[in-house]
């Protein structure tokens, strides 16, 4: 759906992104914008705040929100961008080494999970794990707990990044198993505030490598197919 906000008029049209930057967030105070630059729609400006995109009108008087699509190209363009800004996010804020790496280190393919350890379909999946593996796809994991700090979830989850062996702890809570509850330094924190930011409202959800999101739970078969590995020659598993 497109929407078409008009904002109070009190701004004249301006050529200098970074000013229509400035104005923008004075009118949006509860919002960090990230980045304000020309789309390709002449007269209209590309907006990011996390990772969201909005388009703006060169005078800051009209916010559109909703998808631009290339007709020519059928190229889903403000898709392209969100998808972009995920990875980013990923790759800056988080990490391989703040996840819990399961596959070959030489991977054909990578999906990154946010994962509650009490979710029956997050242990679903887990379970699918060493296909994916066995197929050449790396599966990363943030603790995403949904019941929120303090909660029984989140200290199972701190305690499995505090386990010597964080993989093993993760299959045993994932298995529905006991774990030895111990605290430590951890990301979990960050992971909360990171899936918050890309939207994720359920788990597991599932961020494929080329920024694409995925909530809810996936069949190993199906994650293949769409990473199109199906057909292909399965890769070394790894532990």
């Amino acid at each position: 759906m497109l929407l078409i906000l008009l904002l109070p008029a009190c701004v004249s049209a301006v050529d200098d992104t970074a000013e229509l930057k400035k104005r923008l967030q004075e009118r949006f105070r509860d919002l960090t914008i990230t980045e304000v630059r020309p789309a390709p729609v002449a007269g209209l400006y590309e907006v990011v705040f996390g990772t969201r995109v909005a388009l703006v009108s060169a005078d800051g008087n009209y916010l559109i929100t909703g998808d631009l699509i290339d007709l020519a190209s059928e190229r889903n363009i403000s898709a392209e961008r969100r998808a972009k800004l995920v990875l980013d996010t990923l790759v800056a804020r988080t990490g391989e080494k703040n996840m819990i790496v399961f596959g070959p280190a030489k991977a054909k393919r990578t999906i990154t999970v946010f994962t509650d350890v009490d979710c029956p379909y997050c242990r679903k999946l887990h379970g699918e794990v060493a296909a994916l593996n066995q197929a050449g796809v790396q599966v990363r994991y943030l603790l995403y707990p949904r019941a929120g700090q303090g909660s029984e979830t989140y200290k199972r989850s701190v305690a499995i990044w505090c386990a010597k062996d964080r993989k093993q702890a993760a299959s045993t809570a994932l298995a529905g198993g006991k774990l030895e509850m111990k605290t430590c330094q951890h990301p979990v924190d960050e992971h909360l505030k990171l899936g918050t930011e890309i939207g994720v409202s359920g788990t597991p959800t599932i961020v494929l490598d080329d920024g694409r999101i995925a909530p809810g739970y996936v069949p190993a078969a199906q994650i293949l197919d769409v990473l199109g590995l199906k057909d292909g020659e399965p890769a070394a598993a790894a532990r």
